[in-house]
């Protein structure tokens, strides 16, 4: 009984602070919406509805310097050995590759942006906007990587600070920019890059005494120089990478077909996705806990301390969920009008609102199990089947919904976050083999 209630305060002391830092990312978004969503006219909302689609595909793409430095963070917890280099090399890889988007994505923003179907009256503010948040990108990456190391180290606190000092000045500077000098989707992009700096600021001082003592240390620095590092750590993390591409290429798909049926369906799908978001951080607080404590588990290789880990972890995720539904459920009239002041935007967004009610649970078990396959490291398992979900569930049930309208695209988002869930479910007894003596089969 001693051990439980240990295990579940300690997944709580995780989960909880990432919980509130994870929510305060949609919460923005939601701030951005109902901020746009009170202009005028709605080619401002669309302009960043499409543009923040975009930049998620490259950022939630760039994604495994988070997790991937997390398990690897929590393993050497575990063992006890090389913390300071995971961290060091997370960094540095997170520099490279900022710098190699700077110099790239430009050149794709204009195409990228006829691929979305973007409307014509907000295309010239969305390329606006993404240039601009481009200029952030070196900022978000590098904190992906500190933040990821945090977690795996379980300092939640310390990622929690970060989040929400990025979040509440980058609240404060919409206000500003958007209502006060009325720069629109100008001013939104703005604001996140100053407080994406701020937010890097912080990260740095958080982590000042571990990089500053591996900069000293001559083995870690010996490593650094070594190129073949950086090459595993790469092959370590293309699961990842590739997996979150096929996430956020499946969302952007979803943002395109949306967006294919005109502005109005565009801003009410854009306000129902947004509030989705609050489900998805959500549920990554317990998600990145389990990532913490698993990887601890395995690094130490303690296989009854990582049953015991996912057990718990599994309920409180549930709970999370069944609690997002009733929120959703009893909350629509105050979302709705909390998001717009649009009519036909809040009218096309209360048609299609069940599927938010019942997402959380068709949803929860593809998040604690992504935080479980994260913390062991065995990601090729979350690439096989983001893709087998994708391939063979997600697009067959649009094609044969498109019918349906936009109901059907939302139908077939839904089926395809419980095919994610039961898929890994499927695959889940793998990762028993890393507590055997032939880890080669793994």
């Amino acid at each position: 009984m001693h051990s439980s209630v240990s295990l579940n305060q300690r997944i709580l002391n995780i989960a909880g602070p990432l919980i509130l830092a994870n929510i305060s990312v949609p919460m923005l978004g939601l701030v951005d919406t109902a901020i746009l969503g009170h202009l005028e006219q709605a080619k401002y909302l669309s302009a960043v509805a499409i543009g923040t689609s975009l930049l998620s595909f490259v950022f939630w793409g760039l994604a495994f310097l988070r997790m991937g430095t997390t398990g690897a963070s929590a393993q050497a917890r575990g063992r006890g050995t090389e913390l300071e280099l995971v961290l060091l090399q997370a960094s540095l890889l997170a520099l490279m590759i900022a710098a190699g988007l700077l110099l790239l994505a430009p050149l794709a923003i204009h195409s990228a942006l006829l691929v979305m179907n973007t409307p014509e009256a907000s295309l010239a503010l969305a390329e606006e906007y993404i240039s601009l948040r481009l200029w952030g990108s070196p900022a978000q990456l590098l904190t992906f990587g500190v933040t990821g190391w945090l977690i795996g180290q379980q300092k939640a606190k310390a990622a929690l600070l970060i989040t929400l000092v990025v979040n509440l000045c980058n609240i404060g500077l919409d206000w500003l920019f958007i209502l006060e000098w009325q720069m629109n989707s100008r001013g939104a992009a703005i604001a996140t890059v100053i407080s994406e700096y701020l937010g890097l600021a912080i990260a740095l001082y958080a982590v000042r005494r571990e990089l500053i003592a591996g900069l000293q240390n001559p083995a870690v620095t010996q490593k650094l120089r070594m190129v073949s590092q950086y090459f595993d750590l790469l092959k370590t993390n293309t699961n990842l990478f590739i997996r979150t591409l096929v996430l956020m290429g499946s969302i952007m798909f979803f943002t395109s077909q949306g967006a294919a049926q005109g502005e109005t369906v565009l801003a009410a799908n854009t306000i129902l996705f947004n509030l989705m978001l609050l489900t998805a951080y959500g549920l990554d607080g317990f998600a990145q806990a389990a990532e913490a404590l698993v990887g601890e588990a395995i690094g130490k290789r303690d296989k009854a301390a990582f049953n015991r880990i996912c057990r718990a972890a599994f309920y409180w995720s549930l709970g999370n969920a069944i609690v997002f539904c009733l929120i959703y459920w009893l909350g629509k009239p105050l979302w709705l009008s909390l998001m717009t002041g649009i009519p036909e935007v809040s009218a096309a967004a209360s048609q299609y609102y069940g599927w938010l009610v019942i997402l959380p649970l068709c949803s929860f078990l593809a998040y604690f199990l992504d935080g479980v396959f994260v913390g062991s490291m065995q990601t090729q398992w979350m690439r096989r089947m983001m893709i087998v979900s994708t391939v063979c569930v997600y697009l067959p049930a649009w094609w044969l919904s498109q019918g349906w309208g936009n109901q059907g695209l939302w139908f077939s988002f839904v089926l395809w976050n419980l095919a994610r869930s039961l898929s890994l479910l499927i695959a889940f007894p793998a990762i028993g083999k890393l507590f055997s003596n032939d880890l080669s089969k793994v």
